[in-house]
Formats: structure tokens, sequence, C-alpha cells
């Protein structure tokens, strides 16, 4: 199995379309907003969005970030590292605070609209959101660390809708990710035919669906619950989730999911 999860997960769903990125200068004081077309060894050819003109760009008057984000997606050919276990993206299991925020910004995947001075404030859990909607719903992104300080969970969650949503647009999106993990990870090791919000306690997740990963890690898909309104949710974890033994002679998909906690 595979365990970078959204490398082709999100190519396929969030970025169907090579959207244009706001390219900065050096020193910050400017930005322009284009689509990457090519990349050497001194510069970057974008093409502007005002006017679909293309224009090359000096590596050395780039903005770091912008410069990350070239090494991490386009590197030079010979220069490519080897890929990287990531769960989400660039991310990886044990990165640090540090580490998945540099991520993070040179991510096409996600966008952070906060300015980051304000992270020392808020923290990085809820500010990071998906740029592209997956089965009609934005994403947000949560991370949990362990006592080192190491990355060791990622949870995404959807826009919170109330009950009176599950049928219209809580279940296009879990059927979507559904679709898309098995894909990736090949059947499940437990599924639930339905996404049956009705059991959910206030500030739980239920899990329809487990995928077991490399290195013992687990992936599970379900809902969860904050207040009166509920959430399609996929978490990422170290933890080595068992998948629920079903009975001899019971229905398939009836079980339910451990979450893990």
């Amino acid at each position: 199995m595979v365990s970078r999860i959204l490398m082709p997960f999100l190519a396929a769903a969030l970025l169907a379309d090579a959207a244009p990125r706001t390219w900065t200068s050096a020193d910050a004081s400017r930005s322009v907003d284009g689509e990457f077309v090519s990349r050497g060894t001194a510069d970057v050819t974008i093409r502007r969005s005002s006017d679909r003109k293309q224009v090359t760009i000096p590596l050395d008057q780039l903005h770091p970030d912008d410069r990350n984000w070239l090494n991490a997606r386009h590197p030079l050919p010979g220069s490519e590292a080897p890929p990287p276990s990531g769960v989400f993206d660039q991310l990886a299991f044990g990165d640090n605070r540090a580490e998945v925020l540099e991520k993070l910004k040179a991510s096409e995947i996600v966008e952070m609209p906060l300015k980051e001075t304000f992270l020392g404030r808020v923290g990085m859990n809820g500010v990071f959101h998906t740029r592209k909607k997956i089965g009609g719903l934005e994403a947000v992104l949560y991370f949990d660390w362990d006592d080192a300080g190491g990355l060791k969970e990622i949870t995404l969650h959807t826009t919170p809708l109330p009950a009176s949503a599950l049928h219209d647009r809580l279940v296009p999106c879990w059927k979507e990710l559904t679709g898309l993990l098995t894909t990736l990870h090949g059947n499940p090791v437990n599924a639930k035919p339905e996404l049956d919000i009705a059991p959910l306690e206030d500030g739980a997740m239920i899990a329809t669906h487990l995928w077991k990963l490399e290195k013992s890690h687990s992936a599970m898909l379900g809902a969860s619950r904050v207040g009166d309104r509920y959430q399609v949710a996929v978490r990422f974890t170290t933890e080595d989730i068992q998948p629920v033994i079903i009975p001899a002679g019971a229905a398939p998909g009836n079980a339910d999911v451990p979450v893990g906690r």
C-alpha cells in the first residue's frame, strides 16, 4: 500500500486544473499571480494571470517560500530526492511544527488565508484549508503531536452542516472520498455501506471505513459532530487501528469501525 495518501488523491480531486498562484519578490514588496510554465537553473517562467503573457523571473529575485515550492514541485533533473513517506501532500509523520509549516506554505493543495504572524496566537489547527472543494465541500486541517513534538495525526474536516444536509451534501462528499481512498489503497479492511450520523455524540467521530497503511499506520473515513453540526472527516494516524471482526453469518459492512480513541 502507498502511504502518501493525498499526492495522487489531491492531484485528482483538488488540482484538476493548474490554478494560478501568487509569486512574491525576495523582499516581499511585490507580487504577481500566474501559472507555473517551466524552470531553469537560475529562473522560472510563469504565465501571468492579468494578461496571459509569459514572463521569466530570476530565482534570486523570488521569495524563499516560492523557491521552496519550486524545489518541492518542480526539481531540476537529477536533483530529485527520494519521495518522502508523506501522509498528506508532503507532510510526513514525525515532522516537527516548523517542518509542517514550511511544507504547508509551499503546498499547492492547501492555503492559509491568515498572515503568518497570526499563527503564534491561533496555532495551525483550522487555519489551512483546501484550495479546491472535495465532493462540493471545503475542508480544513487539524494536527496532533507526540511528546517529542513530532506530527502523529492529521484530520481533514469538511464544512460543518446541519443534519438536514446529510443526503444532499455530506453523503456525496463521503462517497467521493470513499472512492478516492479505495483507488489508492485498495479495498478497506472495514467498511459500512451508509453514512449514519444518528449515533454521533457531540465532539465524537464515527468511522465507516478503515485502511491499513505502511508502518502499521491507519486511515479512517467517517463523520464527526460539533454541537448540532456534522462534518465528513478523514483521520490519518500513527495508531495501529485494528479492524473489527465481523461474526460469521453477519452481513458485511454492518460492524462499527473503531476510531482509536
